[in-house]
């Protein structure tokens, strides 16, 4: 182990210190402590007038946020960053950022379907990470939104190319925990492929962190199941993170669930636990966030992270 220190006692000036395998190392040492926030870009301006939801949920405890709907070609589609670039809401909150890149499915067509935002915007092609990579985005995590049609395989793919061309210049997360319906997440006894086999394929094509369900959160997804997936991640290649993701609108529930289902989030293993973004103008509650984040790594880690951004 190097001297980079761990996530939950890191701040402004650790950070910017960090290149993507440190803030991998970061998160590990951490030992399953660190919140990750959803900010969905295309949904408005944001829950306070002149602050982004970004700042908002690190204000409340989150270690990490994660942007989705991002447009990575058309930056006056992105309301939630209220005409900020990547770089200045960077420069604003300090802490680590991602972008959330949905894998396009076989056949992909835009026309398909008028969506609630511009899908190509934000799909993972080359020149969207390469974008990511020279900006400098400090995480890139690759899914499927719900309704985009995006398959475990598609995510496969896309992480085998992304680090076969950058490896450690970039730490991509990869999984399915949600969009159930058509394709079950990881952990759904009733999925058509065995968990374990995709986590295998995925830590193959270089996934830096495998995302799966909260207990909990998604029906019918217990502690034992993810619980076991998370060993398996952590066995199959020492190093490779787990993240557990509480969404499927319950980010929406009161913060007395949220803690219930944090207390199952930790019981897994996983280390990283990640809230997502349904709820009201691109966020969940910043209550939640705090629940989260107080359930999860107690109080004086959560007040030190709400304190600590100009340190």
């Amino acid at each position: 182990m190097s001297d980079v220190i761990r996530l939950i006692s890191a701040s402004k000036k650790d950070f910017e210190k960090m290149t993507p395998m440190d803030l991998k190392e970061s998160v590990f040492k951490s030992e399953g402590r660190v919140i990750m926030g959803q900010h969905l870009l295309f949904a408005g301006e944001g829950l306070v007038r002149g602050v982004t939801n970004s700042e908002l949920m690190f204000a409340f405890g989150a270690d990490m946020v994660m942007l989705n709907t991002m447009d990575l070609d058309e930056e006056d589609k992105n309301k939630g960053l209220q005409g900020l670039t990547y770089q200045e809401l960077k420069a604003r909150c300090r802490r680590p950022i991602g972008i959330y890149l949905g894998c396009p499915k076989a056949g992909f067509g835009e026309e398909e379907k008028k969506p609630l935002y511009r899908l190509g915007g934000m799909l993972c092609t080359p020149e969207h990470v390469r974008k990511c990579v020279d900006m400098g985005v400090d995480f890139i995590v690759l899914g499927g939104n719900p309704g985009s049609g995006t398959s475990i395989n598609d995510v496969i793919s896309c992480t085998r190319w992304i680090k076969e061309e950058y490896g450690d210049r970039i730490l991509v997360f990869a999984g399915k925990w949600e969009d159930g319906i058509h394709e079950k997440v990881l952990g759904d006894p009733l999925a058509v492929r065995d968990a374990k086999e995709i986590i295998g394929e995925l830590i193959d094509a270089g996934a830096d962190c495998i995302d799966l369900p909260a207990p909990g959160s998604r029906h019918g997804i217990s502690v034992s199941m993810i619980q076991e997936l998370v060993r398996y991640v952590h066995s199959y290649k020492p190093g490779t993170l787990a993240m557990t993701f509480l969404n499927s609108s319950v980010e929406g529930a009161d913060p007395d669930t949220i803690r219930l289902i944090a207390l199952k989030m930790k019981e897994t293993g996983a280390d990283i636990h990640a809230i997502g973004d349904g709820g009201f103008a691109g966020c969940t509650s910043p209550e939640n966030i705090h629940q989260l984040s107080v359930s999860i790594k107690g109080r004086p880690y959560t007040y030190f992270r709400m304190a600590s951004v100009n340190r």
